[in-house]
């Protein structure tokens, strides 16, 4: 099995999970983008970067996102960039759902890179949070650039997020022989 690297991250990074006051539970948070540790598919990983307000990530493309021969499918490239947008108005206390994407491809994303993304909070206005975000390859060369629409959400929503993730954990019923 091929398992991604350790992510390098900057000497300043700050590790973080900016999704851990919203999701974490007993049994942690994995997301569709980072299913875990061992994933042939994609990783990231969270740091906050002392100085401003980005939230910084490495994000790794294994195997399992080939599009172009050796090179990641259009498709995970947004599922990185729309985590990270979402992500970054998490970390800053907005529990949010991306209601429009929209990715600029500015070059091919090579398997196996390490990636960096930065994303950022743009405006907030009401119920809306604008983010932004860029992913680049670790020479520096621009891969991709995002721009999200969230919208916050309601406190109802959350109780039934936690509601279903109590139920989740729960064993299930057993039910006597013969009944």
């Amino acid at each position: 099995m091929i398992v991604p690297p350790d992510p390098v991250p900057e000497s300043d990074w700050i590790p973080c999970n900016p999704f851990a006051s919203y999701y974490l539970g007993e049994e942690g948070h994995v997301s569709f983008v980072s299913p875990g540790e061992t994933g042939r598919r994609l990783r990231l990983a969270y740091y906050r970067r002392p100085g401003d307000d980005a939230l910084v990530a490495r994000a790794w493309f294994g195997p399992e996102t080939e599009g172009p021969p050796g090179h990641a499918h259009g498709g995970s490239v947004a599922s990185v960039l729309d985590e990270a947008l979402g992500a970054v108005a998490y970390e800053h206390g907005h529990a949010v759902l991306v209601a429009r994407l929209t990715v600029d491809f500015r070059a091919m994303v090579p398997l196996g890179v390490d990636a960096t993304v930065e994303t950022w909070i743009e405006r907030l206005e009401g119920r809306k949070i604008a983010t932004r975000g860029r992913l680049t390859a670790p020479d520096g060369t621009l891969l991709a650039e995002g721009h999200a629409l969230c919208v916050l959400l309601g406190e109802q929503h959350i109780e039934t997020f936690h509601a279903v993730r109590r139920a989740r954990r729960r064993p299930p019923a057993r039910h006597p022989v013969g009944s």
